[in-house]
C-alpha cells in the first residue's frame, strides 16, 4: 500500500504534466536551437572479454534553455559488430543532437566490446551480446537510481525511458526488451564466465532499480530467437535495408566482417512479423534496396528514421497522439521562422484497391512501382500533379513508389493490403 499511494498520486498528475509539455510541437518538432552535452559520466563497470575491469561511461544531451524537469529519456546505443564503434560515432550523435533539440534528454552510452575470433564464433558472439545487454540494462538503472537518490539531476521522467540501438546496439536493445527470464538466458551463455554473471540483469551496477523501457527503436538489428517475444511485451519500431549483407533483413546467417559465419539470427522483418502476430504495438520502415545502416550517410534515410522514430515515441510520450508509422516532413521551428515545405503525399496507406498521389506543385511526372526485391511491377505517367493508381494486380506486401520529374526522384513506401 505504501508503494501504491505514490503511484496513484503520480497517475493523477502525470497526464496533465505530459500534456502540457506536448503543446507547441514539443517531442515532435525541433523547437530548441541548441543543446548541451555532459560527457564521460561513469554509469557502471564490469569485467571485459579479456578479464580486465572496464569503467563504462555515457554522454547526456539536453535541450539548452529548457525549463521542463520531467522529460522522456532516449538512450542511444551505437553499432560496430561488438568490436568497434563509439558513443561519439556518426551513427548516433546526430540523432542525439536532434532529439535533444526536440525536448528529449538523450544519453549515448558506451558498452563492453570484444569478440575472440579464435573461439567458437556462435558462443563468442552470444557472450558479446549478453555483455552489451547487461551494460545497457545498467544504463537504464543508472538514471532511475539518479532520480531516487540524487534528486533527478538530469530532469527525466523515470516512467518514460526508451532505448534506440544501431546494428550491434540494436541487438542490445532487442535483447534487453525480450530476453527477460533465466530459462531463456541459460540456453545461450555460460554465466559462470567472469563478466557474464548476474542473471538477466547482470553485474554492471545500479542494482535494485528497474531496467524496463517503454519502447525500443531497432535500427538494423536482430534477435537470437523471435520466440523470446511474448504477448504484452515491449513495443518496437524497426528500420532495416533489404540489401543488408551485415545483419540479415529477415532470417539468415550473421557474418562478421563479411567473412566469418556466426549463427542464424532473426532480423527486423521477422521481428516485425512476430510483433504483428502477438499484437504488440510496432512500426517497420523497410529501406528498399539499401545496405547496412543507410541513415549514417544518406540524408533521405536519416530524415525518414528521425521522422518515424519521432512519431513512434510521441505516441507514448503524448497521450493524445495515435501511433503513426508513416513518414512526415519534420517541422523545424526557430526563433526567426517556421520552415514551410510543399509536401507530396500518397494515400491511403495501406492501399487495398487504389493509391492516390498528389505531387503539390509538380504537374507532370513518371512513376515506377518496385517490389521488395527491386523488380519493377508497374510504370506510368502522372498528369496535373494528381493520379489514382489501381493496385488490384499487386500481391499483398510492401512496395516502393518512385516518382520522377525534371527536379529529381521522390520515393514513397506503401503497403498493398487485401488478397
Amino acid at each position: 500500500m505504501k508503494r501504491l499511494l505514490p503511484l496513484l498520486f503520480l497517475g493523477l498528475i502525470l497526464p496533465f504534466t505530459i500534456l502540457s509539455q506536448c503543446e507547441d510541437g514539443r517531442y515532435r518538432n525541433i523547437i530548441f536551437s541548441d543543446f548541451t552535452v555532459e560527457s564521460n559520466i561513469i554509469y557502471g563497470s564490469n569485467i571485459d572479454y579479456l578479464g580486465g575491469t572496464q569503467e563504462l561511461k555515457l554522454d547526456v544531451y539536453r535541450p539548452e534553455g529548457d525549463s521542463e524537469t520531467d522529460r522522456p529519456l532516449l538512450i542511444m546505443v551505437h553499432g560496430g559488430a561488438y568490436v568497434t564503434g563509439s558513443k561519439t560515432g556518426t551513427d548516433v550523435v546526430p540523432l542525439c543532437q536532434d532529439f535533444a533539440r526536440m525536448g528529449y534528454v538523450v544519453a549515448s552510452i558506451q558498452y563492453r566490446l570484444g569478440v575472440n575470433f579464435f573461439g567458437d564464433l556462435s558462443t563468442e558472439f552470444a557472450q558479446a551480446v549478453l555483455r552489451g545487454t547487461h551494460d545497457s540494462r545498467a544504463a537504464v538503472r543508472f538514471f532511475r537510481k539518479d532520480v531516487a537518490e540524487n534528486g533527478n539531476s538530469y530532469g527525466i521522467d523515470p516512467e518514460q525511458i526508451f532505448m534506440a540501438g544501431v546494428s550491434a546496439g540494436a541487438f542490445n536493445a532487442l535483447h534487453l526488451a525480450y530476453l527477460d527470464t533465466e530459462a531463456e538466458l541459460s540456453a545461450y551463455v555460460d554465466q559462470s564466465i567472469a563478466g557474464l554473471g548476474g542473471g538477466v540483469q547482470g553485474e554492471t551496477g545500479n542494482d535494485g532499480y528497474s531496467s524496463e523501457v517503454t519502447g525500443i527503436i531497432n535500427i538494423s538489428g536482430a534477435l537470437a530467437d523471435p520466440e523470446l517475444m511474448q504477448e504484452g511485451d515491449t513495443p518496437v519500431c524497426s528500420f532495416h535495408g533489404t540489401g543488408d549483407t551485415v545483419v540479415p533483413f529477415a532470417t539468415d546467417m550473421l557474418t562478421l566482417a563479411g567473412i566469418f559465419d556466426v549463427d542464424s539470427v532473426y532480423g527486423s522483418a521477422t521481428i516485425d512479423a512476430r510483433a504483428e502476430e502477438l499484437g504488440l504495438q510496432h512500426c517497420f520502415f523497410v529501406q528498399f534496396l539499401e545496405g547496412h545502416v543507410p541513415h549514417e550517410d544518406n540524408a533521405f534515410h536519416y530524415d525518414t528514421l528521425r521522422s518515424i522514430t519521432t512519431n513512434f515515441l510521441s505516441h507514448f510520450v503524448c497521450p493524445d497522439t495515435e501511433l503513426d508509422c508513416e513518414y512526415r516532413v519534420l517541422d523545424i521551428v526557430s526563433s526567426v521562422e517556421e520552415i514551410d515545405v510543399d509536401i507530396a503525399r500518397i494515400w491511403p496507406n495501406p492501399a487495398e484497391h487504389e493509391l492516390n498521389i498528389n505531387l503539390g506543385h509538380v504537374k507532370s511526372a513518371q512513376f515506377t512501382i518496385l517490389d521488395l526485391t527491386g523488380q519493377e511491377v508497374k510504370r506510368g505517367q502522372i498528369q496535373q500533379g494528381n493520379a489514382t493508381l489501381s493496385v488490384d494486380g499487386l500481391k499483398t506486401g510492401l512496395y516502393l513508389l518512385q516518382v520522377s520529374d525534371h527536379s529529381g526522384t521522390r520515393t514513397f513506401r506503401f503497403h498493398k493490403s487485401g488478397n
